[in-house]
């Protein structure tokens, strides 16, 4: 009689500008550690190791608050220390490791099919494009909008401080509206830390879930991506 061959485990990092969270495939703890503006890869390396001494997994993946294109990190982040570029993951963890972005690696997990726009309310703006099952992630975030000002200086936390919550909202709506016309959008899935703060969604958005960012690292192996 054949063996059933077990599902390998996954180690899903999701890099936040606050917090470092880690959950490993088929579980459902959520395991952290802070984040910063201080935060280079080996302190990543160094907490996800301490955090993990008793788990056992085969690969990892890693969402990453930037621009990541074919695997590779291609800018420094914003909300992070430097070093990040040249760093070696599979090196520094010791196993088979993949980035992606972490505003798509969330919208991976909360993908229901069509053409969906993720946006993700967060310390600034994550964006991504799902199209029939291909991910195209997007750095809208730091288009211009209004006042030579960026969309993510209209949505991100800074400005539901300087805005208000109900100022904000508006300005949320409108941005959803936005860009869901100009994107084709057959929805709009809103995530990151912020979107529970919306006193109500806006036409064609549904709120997402950050646990999602875990379902969308499982899948990204899942899916050979």
């Amino acid at each position: 009689m054949s063996k059933v061959k077990k599902a390998p485990k996954i180690l899903v990092i999701d890099i936040g500008g606050t917090n470092v969270k880690m959950r490993l495939s088929d579980t459902e703890e959520v395991r952290k550690f802070p984040s910063g503006p201080d935060l280079v890869p080996d302190d990543l390396v160094e907490g996800v190791k301490d955090h993990t001494t008793d788990l056992v997994y085969d690969s990892l993946s890693v969402g990453f608050p930037g621009p990541v294109a074919k695997g590779q990190i291609t800018r420094e982040p914003a909300n992070l220390g430097r070093g990040w570029m040249d760093f070696d993951f599979e090196k520094g963890f010791g196993k088979p490791t993949r980035l992606i972005n972490d505003a798509a690696m969330q919208a991976l997990g909360s993908y229901q099919g069509g053409r969906m726009l993720f946006l993700g309310l967060g310390t600034g703006l994550g964006t991504t494009l799902i199209i029939d099952g291909t991910v195209a992630p997007l750095e809208m975030g730091h288009a211009p909008y209004r006042k030579k000002q960026t969309f993510e200086e209209w949505v991100g936390t800074k400005a539901l401080k300087r805005l208000g919550l109900k100022r904000w909202t508006m300005v949320v709506f409108d941005v959803v509206h936005k860009l869901r016309m100009v994107l084709c959008a057959d929805y709009v899935v809103l995530g990151g830390g912020n979107a529970k703060n919306l006193p109500e969604l806006p036409p064609g958005a549904i709120l997402g879930n950050n646990a999602n960012a875990f379902t969308g690292g499982e899948r990204l192996w899942e899916a050979g991506k």
